[in-house]
């Protein structure tokens, strides 16, 4: 197996979680299997950084005396606001140069001003998404997935998203195996799915004003077995099918069925995870009705069916 060279940009105002998380993964990588990864950290001089929690990190070296690696990780962090114009022209100039380029968190914002990311799909912290969209509408930018991969390009969302991508590169690079074996030591999912939403539908929408419609948001979440049409919900709060479709998607940010869907999946996936009970009980649990109708759902939404999910992400028993 050739070994990977991972290069890791360092810079005052780095978040130290996007550095450490995907170090530790690859660093466990290489434990396990030895030879597969080769860690290297610069920053602009080769000078020591401080971090945006106030941590010092000691590069390696700097980053013109770097060689071009397999991958290249941009991490995110404040420094990335307003960042030396120096390490926008040297990721310019050396980001096409890497096998692999990978953006953690708002590391994005740092490819995107060096136009590593135009013409391709993207994401970042669901905060600085619809800025990266303004400034560099070359961008197709998705702030929902927890990551995206484009070609040789992949990036993150926030801290922890880096975690699960690198644990998803480590995968494609030696195998499943190693992937798990660095989640159970690191005792962290072995990965979730890159297009699972960044937040929870509770998370993500906001909460209603009114307390019918929050009651209702809560019914939702305690029921998704149950009828949850518009005309039952509406019920439910006292309003008229059509007054309570409007009221909710201007409370909230979202139609009620979209927010239904989200919670039907995220109570199927934590089944799918948590339980040996069967597809077709799921299903009927979650309120899809048939297995075939919850596999459709799983697969525009995750790209995967329920049961290759299962095999992928219920922990393995404990021995």
């Amino acid at each position: 197996m050739a070994q990977r060279t991972v290069l890791v940009v360092l810079f005052d105002g780095v978040q130290s979680l996007d550095v450490t998380g995907p170090v530790e993964v690859f660093a466990g990588a290489e434990k396990g299997v030895p030879g597969s990864y080769r860690i290297r950290t610069a920053s602009l001089d080769g000078g020591p950084v401080r971090t945006s929690s106030g941590l010092t990190l000691v590069a390696d070296q700097a980053l013109t005396e770097a060689p071009d690696p397999h991958t290249l990780l941009v991490p995110g962090g404040a420094g990335t606001r307003s960042p030396d114009p120096r390490l926008v022209d040297w990721l310019r100039a050396h980001g096409t140069r890497a096998k692999r380029l990978v953006s953690v968190c708002t590391g994005a914002l740092l490819l995107a001003e060096a136009g590593l990311l135009d013409g391709h799909r993207a994401t970042s912290h669901w905060s600085v998404c619809e800025k990266l969209a303004r400034d560099h509408p070359a961008v197709e930018v998705d702030p929902d997935p927890i990551y995206i991969r484009d070609g040789h390009l992949a990036t993150s969302a926030g801290v922890t998203s880096g975690i699960d991508l690198a644990l998803a590169l480590v995968e494609e690079d030696i195998g499943r195996e190693t992937a798990l074996s660095i989640a159970r030591h690191l005792v962290v999912f072995l990965r979730r799915p890159g297009n699972q939403a960044q937040f929870s539908a509770q998370l993500v929408a906001q909460t209603a004003q009114r307390e019918p419609l929050r009651e209702v948001q809560q019914w939702i979440t305690e029921h998704p077995g149950d009828d949850l049409s518009v005309e039952a919900l509406a019920t439910r709060a006292g309003l008229s099918p059509r007054h309570f479709a409007r009221a909710f998607q201007t409370e909230t940010g979202m139609t009620p069925g979209r927010y239904v869907d989200r919670v039907r999946l995220e109570h199927a996936r934590r089944l799918l995870e948590d339980t040996s009970d069967g597809i077709e009980e799921i299903s009927r649990a979650c309120g899809y009705g048939t297995p075939e109708a919850m596999r459709r759902a799983f697969v525009r939404s995750l790209g995967t069916a329920p049961a290759e999910y299962r095999r992928r992400f219920r922990p393995a028993p404990a021995h």
